[in-house]
């Protein structure tokens, strides 16, 4: 166990992160990002390359207002072989970034220097010293990153510990292990880095990538093989397969390892940042992501919702709480009676008189769920199912009837559609037009509602899936619509099945609008001396 030493942690969510497929971030979304993990706590943020581009250029000069508590950081090369630092354009733009520290990556595999380099094993150490050397005497920290480090070291480990020797020579007040190519054990890294730090008196760090899916393990071999940095980015984001995920390398540094990687009050933070740094990546993060995902903590079994209910260590191996996450019961076909009890009182429904509704609902969903539908990804739609089963909702509107027609012009297709309400005992007719008929039913449901609860126009709908069912019945086929909703506070999901797509997608519509107008509803009956921002549209 560690006991309470402290670990390093550098962050390259802005550097390496960006370089995975898909991944691309504009200034505006660095500066983001680099203010949320200053929140997390991480001792070092690196930017980026300012010799490489503009984007990077422009963060690193909009960063420097910023004041982070953390160590701005820039990454570049050693210089060029058989040059001088003074005339490297490279480092000239490294150290005029106002960056407080740098971080060089220089090759320690003899393989290397002689095919990509093509230079001579002298000259390789020289680069590293020189250009290290160089950062330094212009007031900025240097780390070395040393480059497919365990590669070189199996193949060549006098070499591969001459170039970290010339790298402590030079003064880098970190000396970074690179797994650059991911493909080294975790027992082989847990070797080497005890060797390195016998042999190195210098601060040692560990940089993987996740190519055999061994980026965490083998991070974590490093420190308890006495490496005091990690290096990684949030949700793993790398290139080909990524990096070490620092959203399982800290929390299992800290809770499983007793090392200390951030505060405690931090550590509750990594779920959010997590899941804001996937949001501005465009990036779908996996469900069952450890740790932050959404399934991380989710019980589906009847008998693991019976014994979580009783002790919630019987099924988790920690509190969800200490990452910012939460504990959820999804209910399905599999359900048991738990997992009704135990959903329907996260509601604040009184369930303890009502078993038999209970085994009346538990039959409802499977007899659904057999129909296609599918309540783990739809929320909202299992809260109103359960809402409506304890006698919990109000008609808040009624639908009499809706229309839809679909028209092909010279200018294009065009959507209309025609609904008719029920409002509190007024009626309310209105026609739309729409992108698609889902879009003229949105448009031609919200019109019909808006002149009761305005409050509808700040909904908008953040992403509509549609999965055939059975395959085989081709266009007639049966179909199953997820809806994702959102008031930008809080986020929902419903579902829809029919063999009619217009007919999934409108049940979804319905739930959704219900969902958010139930809320509301709730909201506006609150006490009065309670705050109404506070309250939030939607009561989840």
């Amino acid at each position: 166990m560690g006991m309470s030493t402290p670990i390093t942690i550098f962050d390259t969510t802005l550097r390496d992160g960006t370089q995975g497929e898909g991944i691309s971030l504009t200034a505006e979304d660095k500066v983001k990002i680099a203010l949320k993990l200053d929140a997390l706590g991480v001792q070092y943020i690196e930017g980026g390359n300012p010799g490489s581009n503009g984007k990077d250029i422009e963060f690193f000069r909009r960063i420097r207002e910023m004041n982070l508590r953390a160590k701005l950081t820039a990454f570049g090369s050693t210089r060029r072989k058989n040059s001088r630092c003074e005339q490297d354009i490279n480092l000239k733009h490294l150290t005029e970034s106002g960056a407080q520290a740098a971080t060089l990556v220089g090759k320690t595999w003899d393989f290397h220097v002689h095919t990509a380099l093509q230079t001579t094993l002298e000259e390789n150490l020289a680069m590293i010293l020189e250009s290290l050397a160089f950062v330094r005497s212009r007031g900025m920290e240097a780390l070395f990153d040393a480059e497919h480090f365990f590669d070189g070291y199996k193949a060549n480990p006098e070499y591969a510990l001459a170039a970290l020797r010339k790298a402590k020579e030079a003064g880098a007040s970190w000396i970074v292990l690179c797994d650059t190519n991911g493909g080294t054990l975790p027992e082989e890294i847990r070797d080497i880095v005890s060797k390195v730090v016998a042999e190195i008196d210098a601060p040692i760090g560990i940089h993987t990538h996740n190519d055999c899916e061994l980026a965490v393990a083998n991070s974590l071999a490093a420190v308890a093989a006495g490496a005091r940095q990690v290096q990684g980015t949030i949700n793993g984001y790398g290139e080909r397969c990524g990096n070490a995920n620092l959203c399982s390398v800290i929390p299992n540094l800290q809770l499983k390892m007793g090392y200390r990687a951030v505060s405690d009050e931090q550590l509750k933070m990594l779920t959010s940042v997590a899941r804001y740094v996937s949001e501005i990546a465009n990036a779908h993060m996996p469900v069952g992501q450890p740790y932050v995902g959404n399934a991380a903590f989710a019980h589906k079994g009847g008998i693991h919702v019976s014994a979580i209910m009783k002790d919630s260590k019987t099924y988790e191996h920690i509190e969800p709480e200490l990452v910012g996450n939460k504990q959820r019961v999804l209910v399905s076909e599999l359900s048991g009676q738990s997992n009704i009890l135990s959903k329907a009182q996260e509601l604040g429904l009184d369930v303890n008189a009502e078993q038999a509704r209970s085994r009346e609902v538990i039959e409802r969903i499977k007899e659904l769920e057999h129909q296609g539908y599918q309540f783990e990804g739809a929320d909202a739609s299992l809260e109103l199912l359960l809402r409506d089963a304890y006698g919990d909702t109000q008609d808040i509107f009624t639908v009499e009837s809706f229309k839809m027609m679909v028209e092909k012009t010279a200018a294009g297709l065009v959507s209309e559609a025609i609904v008719k309400l029920t409002v509190g005992g007024q009626q309310a007719y209105t026609v739309s037009e729409g992108n698609g008929p889902v879009n003229a039913l949105d448009n031609a449901l919200r019109k019909a509602l808006v002149q009761f609860y305005p409050d509808i126009n700040r909904i908008h709908l953040t992403d509509y899936k549609v999965r055939v069912l059975d395959e085989k019945d081709a266009t007639a086929a049966k179909v199953r619509v997820l809806m994702e909703s959102t008031d930008f506070k809080d986020t929902w999901s419903t579902v829809g099945v029919s063999s009619n797509v217009i007919e999934a997608s409108w049940e979804a519509l319905i739930d959704s609008i219900r969902y958010a107008l139930l809320g509301m509803v709730k909201k506006d009956a609150a006490p009065e001396d309670q705050p109404r921002e506070e309250l939030g549209l939607v009561n989840l």
